[in-house]
């Protein structure tokens, strides 16, 4: 059996349709062969497309407070019957807005929270969540808002949305938070180390990217340290210092104090809830691949998760990739075995996105690959068991 686990190729195809061109281009060598194709995902852009599309999943959509207050629409996965797979940046990311709407002052993470309440409200009680990719950078404020938690102005009144909000912030309860959150599993994928306050927080490093300028992010700064000393009157725990604590605006740092969540890295975290090592250990050859394969690629990616699960079982691994740089040769010794880039002729960026060439240049590489197994005689078996 082949397992046929890549990442989105992004802008082009989404994980489970680049591992279709992949399957169909094996199948044009061996008609017979068991391919099994799964998506791959790190907590980004995708987790959740990925995960429904992949692991008997179903989609649920909700109409929830966007970054700017408005209504988007927001999709979230439950897989495994009782897990909830959600991404911050759904509700609110900076994807969903203008250039010249982005100010992390007044954008707001409340959406986040009312996602997950339609999902405890339904019967959930595990979630996976990803928070890469927010306009956000308000500590999480609104999505604990949105759960019940009390964040008052000294005259009691509840703060206003995003990081200008926290600057009137005098006193956080939980008494009305949702009591079901006791019975919640949170684990959430971040790849991101740094801390909710400093020079390496949320504030300073990531502030300027979502639209604020250097007197914003040392505001929002003094704002965040506040909010986390005043959020030990409900966890005397909390601590903005832990690593992750400033990822997606510092929203890392509310599911630590106040939803006793775990941050883990992304890739790992999909791979082992979505049970991707039972299906390697019966493969017989591993294939995945992203967009770019390069250095980066073996700093936590998913491809490079992958090919670590497989080399515990001593399985090998191929990699597809819609370019490489020279850095890639990294992943060789990351349990990537061989990585092919698909571009087949010279062109414009723009045609190499181009779904459909996309889909033709990985079918005609996976095509020719397997051709040369075939002659090699690499494998004695026809991948059909």
């Amino acid at each position: 059996m082949i397992l046929v686990a890549a990442d989105s190729f992004k802008g082009s195809l989404s994980s489970m349709e680049a591992g279709r061109s992949i399957e169909r281009g094996i199948k044009r060598v061996y008609k017979d062969a068991r391919v099994l194709v799964l998506p791959l995902a790190d907590g980004g852009e995708g987790t959740v497309e990925a995960a429904a599309s992949g692991y008997n999943g179903r989609i649920c959509k909700v109409n929830v407070t966007g970054p700017l207050g408005g209504k988007v629409l927001c999709e979230y996965a439950v897989i495994n019957g009782n897990t909830a797979v959600i991404e911050m940046a759904g509700a609110a990311g900076i994807t969903l807005l203008d250039k010249k709407e982005q100010n992390p002052l007044y954008t707001t993470t409340y959406g986040v929270g009312e996602v997950i309440k339609h999902a405890v409200n339904a019967g959930l009680r595990k979630f996976i969540i990803g928070i890469g990719g927010s306009a956000t950078n308000d500590g999480g404020a609104g999505m604990l808002q949105a759960l019940g938690f009390r964040l008052e102005k000294s005259d009691g009144k509840q703060i206003g949305y995003g990081a200008a909000g926290l600057k009137d912030l005098a006193v956080i309860t939980n008494e009305a938070a949702m009591p079901e959150l006791k019975e919640c599993i949170f684990k959430v994928a971040c790849d991101v180390t740094n801390p909710l306050c400093g020079t390496n927080g949320c504030s300073m490093v990531f502030g300027p990217q979502k639209g604020a300028s250097q007197d914003m992010a040392v505001q929002m700064d003094t704002w965040l340290r506040n909010y986390s000393v005043i959020a030990k009157n409900v966890n005397p725990a909390a601590d903005g210092s832990i690593p992750g604590s400033g990822a997606g605006g510092g929203i890392g740092f509310a599911f630590l104090a106040f939803l006793n969540a775990s941050l883990e890295p992304g890739a790992g975290l999909i791979l082992n809830e979505t049970g991707f090592t039972e299906y390697v250990k019966t493969a017989d050859l591993v294939i995945t691949g992203e967009g770019c394969l390069d250095g980066q690629t073996i700093m936590g990616k998913a491809p490079a998760g992958a090919a670590a699960i497989a080399k515990k079982y001593n399985k090998p691994v191929i990699a597809f990739a819609g370019s490489v740089t020279d850095k890639a040769v990294l992943c060789n010794n990351a349990g990537i075995d061989a990585f092919f880039p698909v571009l087949r002729s010279v062109c414009t960026l723009e045609e190499a996105m181009d779904k459909e060439r996309a889909r033709k240049n990985i079918e005609d590489t996976a095509e020719q690959i397997f051709r040369l197994i075939r002659a090699a005689g690499m494998f004695s078996m026809d991948f059909s068991n």
